[in-house]
């Protein structure tokens, strides 16, 4: 017992350490540690019990808590948990200190999702294409909006209202059972990626739960729509997924000064060092969801032929 307990935390830390760094689904990594299916019926279960909660539904929620498998998502959650309090410091730290060559790593990673996700798509047809350029499009000129260079502008992104935190909390933990798309990335879109990390690594209570209740709700409230939505229009869903991730490198291009800016430019100064961060940080992503197919095969194959 004490062992499977053991075994559920480290796999809890791996997933949190992948969902520090955009571009790196926590859903994928769950799927190559063979515990998505487990995940998602947890956190199904935990949301109808919310939903009936709300509802006032005593009962129901008694009915819906008694079917979490509790000791199996404490222990997972305790390892994410223990995983991004003390990765954010060293995450944010790089940010800090070497901006371009985190924002080239960042990129191969979400570069690395985005051809997760295009093997994730069945219907290559003229209309999930079509979505998929249109939202492209359309994220890529909204982020050239969104300019933060100026003295005003970073300092108005480094303290963002408490608000923005339970919006991005809502938003960000939907990535969770997204494989293919993380939720630090999400954080990075919204422009609070560095604010949240600050929050983990000052210790600021207020922030990190006000997040923490926003991913709770957020969670509660998008996880049965994300689960119908991909299984009864997957392929669009995957398509826009893609588009989403496509335009999004706009800001994670490394050049001229890595997340702080939306601006391109052209590489200048070492960059050997970014394209090869890039190059793994692809290659990486790649290699996991590789070993995730595997897993999942084998899985399908003993449970058919009853063998161990």
């Amino acid at each position: 017992m004490l062992r499977e307990v053991l075994w559920t935390v480290v796999r809890g830390f791996l997933m949190g350490a992948a969902d520090v760094v955009p571009g790196v689904s926590g859903g994928t990594i769950a799927l190559v540690l063979g515990i998505y299916e487990r995940l998602v019926a947890a956190i199904r279960a935990g949301s109808s019990a919310l939903g009936h909660l709300l509802k006032g539904d005593l009962p129901g929620v008694g009915r819906w808590l008694r079917r979490v498998e509790w000791s199996f998502l404490l222990p997972l959650l305790a390892g994410i948990g223990i995983a991004v309090g003390g990765l954010a410091r060293v995450i944010e730290a790089g940010l800090s200190d070497f901006p371009v060559e985190m924002a080239a790593l960042f990129l191969g990673l979400v570069a690395g999702s985005i051809v997760i996700a295009w093997r994730m798509l069945g219907r290559r047809d003229l209309v999930r294409m079509a979505i998929l350029v249109v939202v492209a499009v359309v994220v890529f000129v909204l982020l050239g909006l969104r300019e933060s260079t100026t003295p005003e502008a970073v300092a108005q992104a480094a303290t963002p209202a408490v608000w923005a935190f339970f919006g991005a909390g809502a938003l960000a933990i939907c990535a969770m059972i997204l494989p293919g798309i993380s939720g630090s990335f999400i954080l990075v879109l919204l422009g609070m990626y560095a604010p949240v990390l600050a929050a983990v690594n000052d210790r600021d209570v207020v922030a990190v739960a006000v997040f923490g209740l926003g991913a709770v709700v957020g969670l509660a409230l998008f996880s049965q729509l994300l689960h119908w939505a991909l299984a009864h229009h997957h392929d669009t869903v995957m398509a826009a997924l893609i588009g989403l991730m496509g335009g999004s490198l706009r800001v994670l291009w490394p050049w001229p000064a890595g997340l702080e800016t939306t601006a391109l430019g052209v590489p200048s100064g070492p960059v050997l060092v970014p394209v090869v961060l890039g190059a793994v940080g692809a290659a990486t992503v790649v290699a996991v969801h590789l070993v995730a197919e595997r897993m999942n095969g084998r899985i399908v194959h003993t449970a058919a032929d009853g063998t161990p």
